[in-house]
């Protein structure tokens, strides 16, 4: 059976969302959204989606919002009699809250999971999970993309001499590696302790950087803390050069006066979340995910393999 396939789009991810459907080649779907005074709101479809594959596209980033829309759409398909609804949330919110790491916390990742199958998705596709696990706390399927296929180019074509690969913590150690093992070079890893969210008490760097050009490995870029201080110390022991490469430009706070002052050259990034454009200057760059997104949801909207999609 050959559904029909529809593109829908939450407010705050409408860019992206155009990107990625001019890459797939369909127009994307007209949203209305009714707005009371107290702030709630109903977004309604302007065609109809009965039988229809749908893909409804928006990261989940705060404000909740962003979630909420995603959620309400997905419920308004669902009671339009779509055949099948697809989630294409290319930054998963709540993501860092995958366990709990003291008494009386939540698991907010398993929750946005549940509410996203409850609302009536019927599949998930995502990109750089904070924590692969997360993909365990759906009980319907997760194509679980990775940003090291779009990164990897961009790093070969840099042709960087002495080229070493960093992680800004223990936590990316494996992501680290997995990028070196493509690329056939070393790996350093910075080890960091904090006590509180957001806040690093110190930072040691494990292996070594002197006369090597850095390019540090990391999921998404919040503060910017972690990422300038491990930038900071790597460059303080004798390194060349420091690029970033991060999935998820969060950038909260003062994350940008952070990154001009600090030692990275380059910071590179995706558009899973849109960038303060009055922010940006040359030490961002932006590479869209959008060709990445179209392919795998052709493939799948095929009922094709999109194994050869994945690098790490």
């Amino acid at each position: 059976m050959n559904q029909k396939v529809l593109f829908f789009s939450t407010r705050r991810g409408l860019e992206l969302s155009k990107n990625i459907s001019q890459y797939y080649g369909k127009l994307l779907g007209k949203v209305k959204f009714l707005e009371f005074s107290d702030g709630e709101y109903i977004p309604h479809f302007q065609e109809s989606v009965r039988g229809c594959r749908v893909f409804l596209i928006g990261s989940t980033f705060p404000p909740v919002d962003n979630l909420m829309e995603l959620l309400l759409m997905c419920d308004a398909a669902r009671r339009a009699s779509a055949y099948n609804i697809t989630l294409v949330i290319p930054y998963f919110g709540w993501a860092r809250q995958d366990h709990k790491d003291q008494p009386r916390t939540p698991i907010a990742a398993k929750l946005v999971a549940q509410l996203m199958v409850s609302s009536g998705a019927t599949r998930l596709i995502t990109m750089d999970l904070h924590a692969d696990q997360i993909q365990g706390f759906f009980d319907i399927p997760v194509d679980h993309l990775y940003a090291s296929r779009i990164f990897i180019d961009y790093i070969k074509k840099l042709n960087i001499d002495r080229l070493t690969i960093a992680s800004p913590d223990m936590g990316g150690a494996k992501r680290a590696r997995s990028y070196a093992g493509y690329l056939g070079t070393d790996v350093v890893i910075c080890y960091k302790e904090r006590k509180k969210a957001n806040k690093i008490e110190f930072m040691n760097l494990i292996g070594k950087v002197k006369g090597k050009n850095i390019v540090l490995i990391d999921d998404m870029v919040d503060t910017a803390g972690t990422l300038t201080e491990a930038a900071n110390l790597i460059k303080q022991q004798g390194a060349l050069s420091v690029r970033a490469i991060a999935t998820h430009p969060v950038l909260s706070g003062n994350s940008y006066d952070k990154i001009y002052q600090s030692s990275i050259e380059e910071l590179v990034v995706t558009d899973t979340i849109p960038i303060k454009k009055h922010q940006t200057n040359q030490k961002i760059r932006v590479i869209s995910c959008a060709p990445l997104f179209a392919e795998v949801m052709k493939s799948i909207k095929n009922d094709e393999s999109i194994s050869n999609k994945f690098i790490i």
